[in-house]
């Protein structure tokens, strides 16, 4: 398997290459140069394994024998050993031809974790091979920097730096990653917004100067490949528990940075039967306003009550905008440059069209964020994330075959969220067992500057310490 950047310039990587490197060094993101292709025999005889299984078969091809299959397989079936349901991804129908499948049991009560277990522990493997560090730097809207943090914290061979926007996360969201006291882990809150914290990360990706001698940064957010790669397991997780690859099967996602549904995009490319793909997106609406009327532009940012999709630019659109544009990196280059530039972008009626014929796309402001919560509640007594509820009440809203059976993904567990709960009118959960200490945790973080420099002079004055 190699990979190449979406902007065309580097040449093609191996998968080590690409885990280790994150973001292009022509300021593109790595994708497969060709996706392994599954037949419908070999999808229906994947029927009937258990998640971890499965997961082995669907990221084997990914890796291609650049880590030994044994290996390969025991950290997989280590990341979702310890999730707190036995089918990992349990699928819950709330009426006909309508299910949501639970991607919040891991460890941090995000979907998150399905990627970012497995991510960790290639890292750690990978360095420890080569007998080198490595940094991870990541931004968060919330629920990555946690799921991050747990998956490396108990690696010898990583330190991890994340940064989050200073009171724009839920207290819950910010405490599991403060209260997480181990020595190589940094949590940095940024006096700004999510997206200036994507910035800072990727300016700092691209001038790695500022790091010690023989030190070079890891990404963890969904830019990196290893993150799409494990999502992409659940896709076909969910097809086969509801007669997949037989029928078609319709996927309804909550998204602000594109990487969940672009998951299922690659699904879909590798063979899975795949219906049609429902982007869900709060009052930030960039995708949603691309899908409907293409028009791919910024807007101020609003902070929500379902803070995880409070962004302003997608960072992995860039991956369909690539296949969109027939995968001609130069293109995609200069449309991207046009963006930079301008802050908008659209492509020709007849892309747009085409790639419409798979996506559609649904927004729901706050006030149908909580007014959906609570009359899902009242019909079926299932309470959902702010997030989760977006992809349900888009089903509402977008035409689709009702013989089609539709997967909403939720994608995180209502506890995180207590004010969208509790202004739907309900009663926010308990935290589970394994957090019922969460508030009376020490915490430890650093405030800095919305300032380039003042997160790259704290970077350098931990690592010297």
């Amino acid at each position: 398997m190699k990979y190449i950047s979406t902007r065309g310039q580097g040449g093609e990587k191996s998968f080590q290459e690409v885990l280790l490197a994150g973001l292009a060094e022509d300021g593109g993101l790595y994708v497969p140069a060709e996706l392994p292709q599954f037949s419908l025999e070999k999808i229906r005889s994947l029927r009937g394994l258990p998640y971890n299984e499965l997961a082995f078969e669907v990221i084997k091809p990914f890796v291609a024998g650049e880590i030994p299959d044994a290996k390969l397989k025991e950290m997989i079936d280590d990341s979702y050993a310890e999730f707190a349901h036995e089918a990992v991804a349990p699928l819950t129908q709330l009426k006909s031809q309508q299910w949501v499948m639970e991607l919040f049991h891991g460890p941090t009560l995000a979907f998150k974790d399905f990627a970012l277990q497995l991510l960790g522990r290639l890292l750690d493997y990978v360095l420890t091979e080569k007998g080198e560090r490595a940094v991870v730097l990541g931004a968060t809207s919330g629920d990555t920097g946690s799921a991050a943090i747990e998956g490396c914290r108990h690696s010898e061979a990583l330190d991890i730096f994340i940064l989050h926007p200073y009171q724009r996360v839920s207290e819950v969201q910010r405490r599991q990653m403060t209260t997480v006291l181990d020595t190589n882990v940094n949590n940095i809150a940024v006096q700004g917004n999510f997206d200036d914290c994507q910035a800072m990360v990727k300016q700092c990706f691209s001038d790695q100067s500022f790091l010690p001698e023989n030190t070079s940064l890891v990404a963890v957010n969904s830019i990196n490949w290893a993150r799409i790669m494990a999502q992409v397991v659940y896709y076909f997780h969910a097809a086969l528990e509801l007669g997949g690859p037989d029928r078609e099967i319709a996927f309804s996602v909550p998204t602000g940075n594109f990487g969940d549904i672009f998951a299922g995009y690659i699904a879909k490319g590798m063979g899975l039967p795949i219906g049609k793909l429902v982007v869900a997106t709060n009052q930030n609406d960039i995708l949603h306003r691309f899908f409907q009327e293409n028009d791919y532009s910024k807007q101020g940012l609003e902070h929500t009550l379902s803070p995880s999709m409070d962004i302003m630019v997608s960072s992995n659109f860039e991956r369909l905008l690539f296949d969109i544009l027939g995968r001609d990196g130069k293109a995609l280059a200069d449309l991207m440059a046009t963006f930079e530039s301008t802050g908008k972008l659209s492509v020709t009626d007849d892309r747009w069209q085409n790639i419409r014929k798979l996506f559609d796309s649904s927004r729901t402001d706050d006030q149908s964020t909580c007014e959906a919560i609570k009359a899902l509640f009242d019909r079926t007594e299932y309470l959902a994330d702010p997030h989760t509820i977006t992809g349900i009440r888009a089903l509402e809203e977008v035409k689709i075959d009702s013989s089609m059976p539709k997967v909403v993904l939720s994608t995180a567990h209502p506890v995180k969220f207590p004010e969208a709960v509790e202004k739907a009118g309900l009663e926010s959960p308990e935290l589970p067992h394994h957090m019922k200490d969460l508030h009376d945790r020490e915490e430890r973080y650093d405030v800095v500057d919305n300032e380039l420099n003042s997160v790259k002079g704290f970077i350098q004055k931990r690592l010297s310490q």
